[in-house]
Formats: C-alpha cells, structure tokens, sequence
C-alpha cells in the first residue's frame, strides 16, 4: 500500500449466485430437451441401466476402534 493511501473498508468479493445473470440457452438444446422429457427418455435409460446399478450404496461398517488401531499402533511404536 502506498503512503497516504488508505481505505476504510474493502469491497466485498462475495456475489450470490442468484443475482448472477441466467442465459437462455443454446435453441437446439431447449429443443432436444423437451423431446427427450416427452418421451420419459429418462426412465428408459434409467431402466436400461438399471442392472449396472449397485443393489446397496456405500462401503461396509467397520468398528471405529478397528480403523483406528493401526494408526494409534503406528504412532506407539
């Protein structure tokens, strides 16, 4: 900062994202768009894929005091 130069306060650097300006799309997407959710495209594929799908999401429950046991063993040793 230069001598005799101050400011009181900064601007804020903080824009909400709703007061951004919305554009309105590319014409052939708007389109295509509407096509697909016409014919429940969606669904279909969903459907399709639907064998692929995992039957249960996420990884098995392992005890806290498992997880933990290596690393407190590391930092003992």
């Amino acid at each position: 900062m230069a001598m005799g130069t101050r400011w009181s306060e900064q601007a804020s650097m903080w824009v909400a994202t709703v007061k951004l300006p919305k554009s309105p799309g590319h014409p052939f997407y708007t389109r295509l768009n509407a096509l697909l959710d016409a014919e429940d495209f969606d669904r279909f594929v969903e459907g399709q894929c639907a064998q692929f799908y995992a039957p249960v999401m996420g990884g098995t429950a392992e005890p806290r005091a498992q997880s933990l046991l290596p690393v407190a063993a590391g930092r003992l040793f």
